[in-house]
């Protein structure tokens, strides 16, 4: 793992780095979300400081892939709730008759909470059903969604039928943000999304995953890239949902989401912007069935 993920979990309260495995047996779960090649394995890669699937395995063919801090051998979750074994490729793992994989990595991040990393929403080859029987598990979501075309109308349909409850429980990652070259352009994207997603996540962060991945030990690089603010965001925000403080304070990272895109005289640009009417984004044609949220069973 980064040491710059290894000095965020530092900054953890005492009780959060003890053996959690002991300490918070209900730790929370994270789903990544989002659209194909949207980010979210290399995100996994970020947080866990390796590959999080075995190596040759295509993460677009597979069921949600639920891990979790420790070393045992990864095993299957039918539809009928029985396990079964895998091998190390997962080889006839069908993503019609398994709800999810448990995988099993020694990472540092995981002490603090599980990673449901889920398939691309818009693979026009695997049905919805295999991510929605699983999202109700899901504690927090991180949606990546790629800046270059950030937030779609697909995306922005899927989110609506989401349980409420998880609106100010999760952050919306603006992805590969050094495709966009212009300063300018970067703080017009998040003033955007932010205007046509309020009241939909807790926060909106820009950040270039593949940059953190290369910023190595170099802090400048790791902070330029966004994901300084990222991991702290995330940690603050698990925290919060382990000990159930959640609802009882106003995160400091929506603050600092409120300060990257503010109207008026903005610093990254250094000038004067327009600030648009929001936009309605949600399509008229595409409706799906809304999701309700079920008790997790927890393991």
């Amino acid at each position: 793992m980064s040491e710059q993920i290894m000095d965020g979990m530092e900054q953890m309260p005492a009780d959060a780095v003890e053996d959690v495995a002991e300490t918070r047996k209900n730790r929370p779960r994270v789903a990544l979300m989002g659209e194909f090649s949207a980010g979210k394995s290399t995100l996994s890669n970020l947080l866990l400081g390796r590959a999080a699937l075995p190596v040759n395995v295509t993460a677009t063919q597979l069921p949600p892939v639920w891990m979790s801090f420790g070393d045992k051998p990864a095993y299957g979750v039918g539809m009928d709730g029985e396990e079964f074994d895998v091998d190390a490729k997962f080889n006839g793992v069908s993503v019609h008759d398994t709800r999810y994989i448990r995988l099993f990595h020694a990472a540092k991040f995981l002490q603090n909470c599980d990673l449901i990393d889920m398939p691309g929403i818009s693979d026009p080859n695997m049905d919805a059903a295999v991510w929605q029987r699983v999202i109700g598990e899901a504690d927090i979501v991180i949606w990546c969604s790629h800046a270059t075309q950030a937030w779609r109308q697909s995306e922005a349909a899927v989110w609506s039928t989401m349980p409420p409850e998880l609106y100010h429980k999760s952050l919306l990652l603006l992805t590969r943000m050094d495709r966009i070259l212009s300063e300018r352009d970067r703080a017009r994207v998040v003033k955007r999304v932010q205007s046509e997603t309020k009241g939909l996540f807790r926060a909106v962060l820009p950040v270039s995953l593949i940059q953190a991945l290369d910023s190595r030990d170099n802090p400048d690089l790791w902070q330029q890239s966004g994901a300084d603010v990222l991991v702290k965001s995330l940690i603050e925000l698990t925290d919060e949902v382990a000990s159930g403080s959640i609802g009882r304070r106003v995160s400091r990272m929506t603050r600092v989401s409120e300060t990257l895109a503010r109207p008026g005289l903005d610093d990254a640009i250094g000038e004067r912007v327009v600030e648009k009417a929001p936009k309605i984004v949600m399509p008229t044609r595409v409706r799906p069935r809304p999701l309700v949220s079920r008790p997790p069973q927890r393991n």
